[in-house]
């Protein structure tokens, strides 16, 4: 098929590695995961202590919407693939393994969506969501 194209006067289309590569950003594959993490049930918040910390001060300042899209997640993309790392909150009465398998799936299932293979996804329980009522007033 190719002797045909060219002896007709055709042109073969370059392919795309000929005309430029294309990166995905760590931060686009966090915001990603993290949305994807935040969806399952059984999941509070995402990030440690520290960073709940300053968004919770972010909150109060006006600012709650700085920094909340990647909290929690960091991600290493090298070509194609993402090693992604979670620190999680879970609600209190959850099964630990159930939780974060889900957010494993989860996480998994839409990075890959865009195309990339997604070979590890680390989880971090670093705290439990205590819904105790009167709990914080005292």
């Amino acid at each position: 098929m190719t002797d045909a194209l060219e002896n007709a006067g055709g042109v073969q289309p370059a392919t795309s590695a000929a005309r430029g590569g294309t990166s995905v950003s760590d931060e686009v594959v966090e915001k990603i995961a993290g949305a994807a993490a935040r969806s399952v049930p059984g999941v509070a918040d995402l990030g440690g202590d520290v960073a709940r910390f300053f968004n919770n001060f972010l909150d109060k300042v006006g600012l709650d919407e700085v920094g909340d899209a990647r909290r929690g997640v960091s991600a290493d993309v090298s070509g194609t693939s993402a090693v992604i790392n979670v620190v999680l909150v879970i609600d209190s009465g959850q099964v630990v393994s159930d939780v974060t398998e889900a957010v494993r799936t989860a996480v998994i299932e839409a990075v890959e969506k865009y195309g990339l293979t997604v070979t590890q996804v680390n989880i971090t329980v670093d705290d439990i969501e205590l819904n105790q009522p009167g709990v914080a007033g005292a």
